[in-house]
């Protein structure tokens, strides 16, 4: 299926103008579900500028209606020649210049959420060299103490389909070989639909682990540190409600 020029400039615009779906826009611009509520959510794609499909003859506004009208309506691209050969496109990922400050970061999400993906699948995802992502695997990097991990998809450097794809091929790839993976690495190779429906596992702080178990020793009643003596005693005066020590001169005989 044919997909509009400047995808998501186009998004960007149908979230903004109409009420159409997100799994629609989705479908429509051949970005994932996820991506499309980033940008109604403020996001993904922060200073894009809205790309009007119906102005650019890209989209009719009859069309625009029938998939407000009907969420199961699929929107359809108009014929249009400059957009003919653009999923044909070869060569390097392009990053914009306000984002390659970012791809480091990105780097370092990748390496430490995802590290059963291969090199060459980083610098696929997120358009950069293998000694770039050496450096930060083994720290070496000169920046590698201001970096922070962050997640590519919220970067705008791939789509979250990509990196599905890429996190699939490479559970696909360690099983043909045999290897065997963690509790935690299994729950990372899971779709983001399957991600979403989870339930958050409850964690203990490991401050507090094994607090959990402590009793009293053996023997020991907590009923029992409590002076049974309490209850026999005499408050109707303030002497013995505070019970305030005697006089030392009071009883000594002169």
């Amino acid at each position: 299926m044919a997909k509009p020029i400047m995808a998501k400039a186009t998004a960007v615009w149908l979230v903004d103008n109409t009420t159409i779906s997100f799994k629609q826009i989705a479908d429509f611009v051949g970005m994932h579900e996820l991506e499309i509520q980033g940008i109604a959510d403020g996001d993904v794609a922060t200073g894009v500028k809205g790309f009007d499909p119906i102005a650019n003859n890209q989209l009719t506004q009859e069309e625009i209606d029938a998939a407000e009208g009907s969420p199961m309506h699929k929107l359809k691209l108009k014929f249009n020649a400059s957009a003919v050969g653009e999923e044909k496109r070869r060569g390097p990922r392009y990053t914009p210049l306000s984002k390659r400050q970012d791809r480091p970061n990105s780097i370092l999400w990748l390496v430490k959420f995802h590290p059963e993906l291969a090199d060459a699948q980083i610098a696929k995802l997120v358009g950069t060299t293998k000694p770039t992502i050496q450096s930060i695997r083994e720290r070496t990097h000169w920046n590698i103490s201001n970096m922070q991990p962050i997640d590519p998809v919220a970067l705008g450097l791939c789509k979250q389909t990509e990196l599905d794809a890429a996190v699939q091929k490479a559970a696909a790839k360690q099983a043909a070989e045999g290897n065997i993976m963690s509790d935690d690495e299994r729950r990372k190779l899971v779709s983001t639909e399957q991600s979403l429906e989870m339930e958050a596992e409850p964690r203990m702080p490991s401050a507090i682990e094994g607090l959990e178990t402590f009793t009293l020793g053996a023997g020991e009643d907590t009923a029992g540190l409590e002076d049974p003596r309490e209850d026999d005693k005499d408050f109707s005066d303030a002497d013995s409600f505070f019970d305030l020590p005697g006089d030392s001169d009071e009883g000594e005989q002169p």
